[in-house]
């Protein structure tokens, strides 16, 4: 009888879109608007929290908002995969502020996948059925929730990301319904970036730094 795994209690790599030039369509597909913030993985066992970066790096700290957000969720454990973000008043993002850590208060996660959920391993599900109970684990949207459900987008990839463009934001993560949980590079979630985002330019400026 081959023996059982156990859930992983720490850090899990996150799954990590590929880049694309053109967005795909199709009802298999959908999409979401890609934040400018930082890839946090947020595990909550019993009345601990941990907030992992995409390196493994522990940041509970610096998101004490966050924390108290995941407290107060009704569940035994958990591991949310988001973005860490700071809206401004205007609703745009500002990953400026967001890298001072005087601001650590301001902090709020968007939510789009749900890893485990009360000592069940997730992975193996469909993306959409991760999604439902991640959208149940967190409940109707409470401004002072500092962990925010991340919505997605049905219909045709090309149009949502011009769209997206014309709104100055980042891009969007097309992604497989069906798709698993795998940690690392992944060709069911995609990623189209906008290049005449604030985001995109200030990566091609630091990296001629």
């Amino acid at each position: 009888m081959p023996q059982s795994i156990p859930l992983p209690t720490g850090f899990i790599e996150p799954c990590l879109p590929s880049k694309t030039a053109k967005p795909p369509t199709g009802p298999k597909w959908i999409h979401e608007i890609k934040h400018d913030g930082h890839r946090l993985m947020v595990r909550r066992d019993g009345s601990r929290v941990r907030a992992f970066t995409k390196n493994g790096h522990h940041w509970a700290r610096r998101f004490p908002s966050i924390v108290d957000a995941a407290n107060s969720l009704t569940a035994t454990s958990f591991l949310i995969d988001g973005e860490a973000v700071i809206l401004r008043h205007d609703g745009v993002y500002d990953f400026n502020a967001l890298r001072n850590t005087g601001h650590g208060g301001e902090v709020i996660l968007i939510a789009f996948d749900l890893i485990e959920l009360n000592g069940d391993d997730l992975r193996k599900r469909p993306l959409i059925s991760r999604k439902r109970l991640l959208a149940r684990l967190i409940g109707k949207p409470k401004t002072w929730r500092a962990i925010q459900y991340g919505d997605h987008l049905i219909g045709d990839g090309p149009a949502i990301f011009a769209n997206v463009c014309r709104l100055g934001l980042e891009g969007i993560v097309s992604k497989h319904v069906d798709s698993p949980y795998r940690s690392g590079p992944s060709k069911t979630w995609l990623k189209c970036k906008n290049p005449a985002s604030e985001a995109v330019r200030r990566e091609r400026e630091e990296d001629w730094r």
